[in-house]
């Protein structure tokens, strides 16, 4: 038995029966529901090791990604993974809050209608009329939330008048997504296929960004007129401000969640099994990859919780909020990746190193291998991306954007920490 590998669609996401090709093997994508117990995910690590080349990625919609698969590897990799009966979503993506049903704060536990939603996706054979990467975020409207994530629809709840409701809107992230209404939380599910149904019509390959620049709202509107209680308008209520997932959170029975990232979105297996290791001292019996590039590990105690965040540090995990290793968003790059030119991830812990004193949230620096841009598709403060004539650097725009100047690949350590200077309103080299 061999690996199908995806190569026919454009855009098409990489599940384990059917891994994609890279520059260094085969790569599978498992996208997990829920928590995933220790011994499970320690397992997991363990296949990765096994049947490919041992390092495995969190995406920035919290998959998990596994490298360096063969076509002979794949298939044994998958039977692996099956034994573990790790609850994963297939086709159309529903992204849930990092914490739903487990936080403390959260307005609504959206995790039932998150399974009837995806029960109705797939009994409609929605990703079969879809484009591969059509997605759905339903937030419970707590403090680690999606806000940051963007998606085809979304629902977020929310409080007024002592009552729970749901927001529905599409094509965005939390602040750039165009709001339709609100709806009961029961309607929720309806709410949602008959938005994501609106995206179908439009053709296979249709996202709803693109059927907002045609035609508007309209549509959405007209298809959900009956369900809309209240009109679109300004965010009703959270409980309290977003927070950071990098960290500690309180869960409903007392215990601690704690968010560690993965630096550059990776890690090898070996660190990820010292990992699982040092949460089960703690007193951790789950894990939930999260959105961000990040592992929550559920259900420490109180008092093992700064062990546990100690011990990830050494692993070299990222373990506080200002670690400005989150602020260097860096794909495969060269030569795990076939299309890039420039080898990002050797490059990104110099260019930290290099820029760290002007980094931050407000300013980004993406490097890019080559002009696709995968790992961040949106504008940031600063870009790097690979070229056949070296490395392409913008201020304030894409990979793929016009170049501010090329530099060499040996040079681009200092031309950003440069750059990052400049717009941080220090003086420095032109």
């Amino acid at each position: 038995m061999t690996a199908r590998a995806i190569i026919q669609r454009r855009g098409a996401c990489p599940g384990l029966s059917a891994p994609m090709p890279t520059g260094d093997g085969l790569l599978a994508r498992l996208r997990p529901i829920g928590t995933i117990p220790l011994a499970a995910f320690a397992k997991l690590a363990a296949a990765a090791r096994t049947h490919g080349n041992g390092v495995i990625e969190v995406t920035a919609r919290g998959s998990i990604q596994i490298r360096g698969l063969t076509p002979a590897s794949a298939p044994r990799f998958a039977a692996a993974v099956a034994t573990l009966r790790i609850a994963a979503d297939d086709g159309v993506a529903v992204v849930t809050d990092p914490l739903a049903g487990l936080a403390a704060e959260e307005i609504f536990d959206i995790g039932a209608l998150a399974t009837d939603l995806r029960r109705s996706i797939a009994e409609a054979s929605l990703a079969e009329r879809m484009a591969p990467k059509v997605s759905v975020a339903v937030d419970g409207g707590g403090a680690l939330n999606l806000d940051a994530l963007a998606a085809d629809v979304r629902l977020c709840a929310d409080t007024s008048g002592g009552r729970v409701w749901l927001r529905v809107s599409v094509g965005g992230d939390g602040a750039s997504a165009t709001e339709l209404g609100t709806v009961e939380p029961a309607q929720g599910v309806a709410a949602t296929m008959r938005a994501l149904e609106v995206i179908a019509r439009s053709g296979a390959e249709t996202r709803a960004r693109d059927v907002l620049a045609k035609a508007g709202a309209a549509p959405f509107r007209d298809a959900l007129s009956d369900l809309l209680s209240l009109p679109a308008g300004p965010r009703l209520r959270r409980n309290g401000p977003t927070a950071d997932a990098i960290g500690m959170h309180r869960l409903r029975d007392r215990s601690l969640a704690c968010g560690v990232g993965l630096a550059f979105g990776h890690a090898g297996a070996q660190a990820l099994e010292g990992l699982v290791e040092a949460a089960a001292k703690g007193g951790a019996g789950s894990v939930r990859p999260a959105p961000g590039r990040t592992l929550l590990i559920i259900s420490l105690t109180p008092e093992n919780a700064p062990l546990f965040a100690a011990a990830a540090g050494q692993l070299g995990f990222v373990v506080g909020a200002d670690d400005p290793r989150r602020h260097v968003i860096a794909c495969a790059g060269a030569p795990v990746c076939a299309s890039a030119y420039i080898a990002t991830r050797d490059m990104a812990p110099l260019i930290v190193a290099t820029a760290a004193p002007f980094i931050s949230s407000r300013l980004t620096i993406h490097l890019s291998g080559c002009a696709k841009g995968c790992a961040h598709p949106g504008a940031g403060a600063l870009t790097a991306f690979g070229t056949a004539a070296g490395c392409a650097l913008v201020a304030n725009g894409c990979a793929g954007d016009r170049a501010d100047r090329i530099v060499p690949p040996r040079e681009l350590a200092d031309a950003l920490a440069d750059a990052a200077r400049l717009l941080a309103g220090e003086p420095g080299h032109v």
